[in-house]
């Protein structure tokens, strides 16, 4: 029977309800992750001004790079609970649980009264946004065609610009309403909880997790029973954590693209965390309002990610994601001394920050796109969850090293072009499938499992520039 959409379809009509239901959720919980961590950005050197004593002015870079590193720390944290939440209770359950948690901390924010309880409430709101992440990208991921996950990948990481954007465009109307409107922002961000109601009544449960969890099941009853667990059914009652570490060809994936996801990170917070400081000293230098050019350094940069973001989908899909991710890296490398260094006049930097954003922004997108079809049902969420989140463990140094290397160095432009260099780490993956590498170092299958396994490696061969990767299914 032929299908209703051919080959030549447009990607977006062999889309349903359901998926589009999926996406919107997911990349709304993203949104408000965004709008919260880049609020955090822009309102840290107002809010150090009203929780610090007067004397201790001249060291707010350092007491800036160390919240930014706690929260980020709580991401990390919150990344690797959230993965291995999703992967036992459910993509659906998992995300209403994140986005309320995150919501409610967000607003207790705005009730610190020093940097230090300011400090510890931004690591349980990191906590909760990190948690969020990896149910959005696994759902989507699971629930959206091959054609078009690159795509839909890249729309849900557009959240986290739109969200700065709106972060951005309020501040710029608050910012100067007085010593005390970076709280005000932060009694916004309780309005996401409202979604959580939204999310019960009108998004699927993913049906790869419902296969995947009545196989765990399953595999917990025969394990009760005595039975000696062996291939798939040992693999299932393992923990997500540890399972991710037994196979070989997994567990290199992992260190793979852990070490992609790290030098974007250390990267991204190194650098970015310190633009609206820098960018407000070029506009005080200038005799300009800081505030207010702060806020529109972050609504063009955002701008400029959410193209990035956007852009990533369709290039993945049509020229691979090996090359589209390496193009990103390289940019971001090159991009860094410019903005930092090279460029002075205040109009013309604006601009600039716009291009920056696209690709120091936009590079991202490799993560939710990339990494759902390297890892096999079980363990997708807290495989995906772990790479994307586990290097913000050890990136919470980089906003505190590059608060140092300012003081120390006496000024942004040279810190942030050493913390750039990060992005020369990163070395995009092979093509290739996983399936291809477990197949390789697997005992001899029976000639049922023999078949089973060729059909489905048709679907996964090394691909040429344009066709599309499965994901790994509940089986696998």
């Amino acid at each position: 029977m032929t299908s209703k959409y051919t080959v030549d379809s447009p990607w977006y009509r062999s889309l349903n309800r359901a998926q589009w239901k999926a996406l919107v959720a997911s990349n709304l919980g993203w949104t408000f992750d965004g709008f919260e961590v880049f609020a955090l950005i822009l309102t840290i050197g107002a809010a150090l001004h009203q929780l610090l004593d007067p004397s201790e002015y001249k060291y707010i870079p350092f007491y800036a790079g160390a919240v930014i590193a706690i929260t980020v720390f709580g991401w990390g944290a919150g990344g690797l609970l959230g993965g291995i939440l999703a992967d036992y209770i459910g993509r659906k359950r998992s995300m209403t649980l994140t986005i309320l948690a995150y919501s409610l901390l967000t607003g207790l924010s705005a009730l610190s009264w020093d940097w230090l309880s300011f400090a510890v409430l931004r690591f349980l709101v990191g906590l909760a946004i990190g948690s969020e992440w990896a149910t959005g990208a696994t759902i989507t991921a699971e629930l959206w065609p091959d054609k078009a996950r690159g795509k839909g990948g890249a729309f849900l990481q557009c959240g986290l610009p739109i969200g700065s954007i709106l972060a951005s465009a309020i501040w710029v109307i608050i910012g100067t309403s007085g010593p005390g409107a970076w709280r005000y922002i932060y009694l916004i961000g309780v309005l996401p909880a409202l979604l959580v109601f939204w999310i019960r009544r009108n998004i699927p449960e993913s049906p790869r997790w419902e296969e995947s969890n009545r196989r765990r099941r399953a595999a917990h009853d025969l394990r009760r029973q005595g039975a000696a667990l062996k291939g798939e059914d040992a693999a299932l009652v393992r923990f997500t954590l540890v399972d991710m570490f037994a196979e070989p060809a997994v567990r290199m994936r992992l260190l793979l693209t852990f070490v992609m996801s790290l030098s974007i990170t250390i990267g991204y917070w190194g650098v970015s965390s310190f633009v609206p400081s820098y960018f407000g000293s070029v506009a005080t230098a200038a005799g300009l309002p800081a505030q207010r050019w702060v806020g529109l350094v972050g609504l063009v940069q955002n701008i400029g990610a959410l193209l990035g973001f956007f852009s990533f989908g369709f290039l993945a899909d049509a020229l691979g994601r090996k090359p589209t991710t390496f193009l990103y890296y390289l940019m971001c490398l090159i991009l860094t001394p410019i903005v930092y260094l090279w460029v002075q006049e205040i109009h013309l930097l604006l601009l600039v920050f716009a291009v920056y954003g696209f690709f120091i922004g936009g590079v991202f997108s490799w993560t939710p796109i990339w990494l759902p079809e390297l890892f096999p049902t079980r363990m997708r969420a807290t495989a995906a969850g772990f790479i994307f989140n586990a290097p913000r463990l050890i990136s919470a140094i980089a906003p505190l090293i590059a608060g140092t290397l300012i003081v120390g160095l006496g000024g942004y432009g040279k810190a942030a072009t050493i913390i750039g260099l990060f992005y020369t780490k990163g070395k995009p993956l092979p093509e290739a499938d996983l399936h291809e590498e477990v197949a390789k170092i697997a005992k001899p299958p029976s000639a049922l499992q023999a078949a089973t396994v060729e059909n489905r490696l048709v679907h996964v061969r090394p691909r040429r520039a344009g066709s599309f990767p499965s994901i790994p299914a509940a089986s696998d």
